[in-house]
C-alpha cells in the first residue's frame, strides 16, 4: 500500500515538477546574466587592447620566440 493514495499524490508530484522547473529556470537566467556581463567585459578589453599595444615598445623577433 502506498504512503498516499494515487489520487492525492498527483498534486505533490506536480508541485515537485514545478519547483524543479523553477530552479532550472532560475539557473538559466543567472547563467545568462553572467554570460552577458562577461561578454561586456570582453568587449571592453577588446577595445582597450589595441590602445595598449601602441604604447608598448616593438618586440624583437628573438624575444618573441
Amino acid at each position: 500500500m502506498p504512503a498516499l493514495p494515487l489520487d492525492e499524490a498527483g498534486k505533490y508530484v506536480a508541485a515537485a515538477y514545478l519547483v524543479f522547473l523553477a530552479l532550472v529556470l532560475a539557473y538559466v537566467i543567472i547563467m545568462g546574466v553572467r554570460l552577458g556581463r562577461i561578454e561586456r567585459e570582453l568587449a571592453e578589453l577588446d577595445e582597450i587592447t589595441p590602445e595598449r599595444r601602441e604604447d608598448l615598445p616593438p618586440v624583437r623577433e628573438e624575444a618573441a620566440r
